[in-house]
């Protein structure tokens, strides 16, 4: 079976939880992490995470939700796209 695979970033001020918060929400909605790099850049936070979605018929528009909800509770922006549209919309 062909794992369907989506990237959430994350940006914002840096503070405390923010990767337990959007790793918590990714493990409510049965998402595996299969990759994930962050950085802080002068108290400016970034980071990327690449998981395996449950279903090949799995709700993005419903995951956004969810982490946009997330987000607003840790003051980052926090965004999902599968990871095909990431890949086309990222190539030059």
């Amino acid at each position: 079976m062909l794992r369907m695979h989506a990237i959430i970033t994350t940006t914002g001020p840096d503070r405390t939880g923010i990767i337990a918060g959007v790793a918590q929400a990714a493990a409510d909605h049965g998402l595996n992490i299969v990759d994930v790099s962050q950085t802080l850049m002068d108290r400016f936070f970034t980071m990327i995470m690449r998981v395996e979605l449950p279903a090949d018929s799995f709700d993005i528009a419903a995951l956004q939700a969810a982490l946009t909800e997330v987000g607003a509770r840790l003051g980052v922006d926090i965004r999902v796209q599968t990871e095909a549209l990431f890949t086309a919309m990222n190539e030059i």
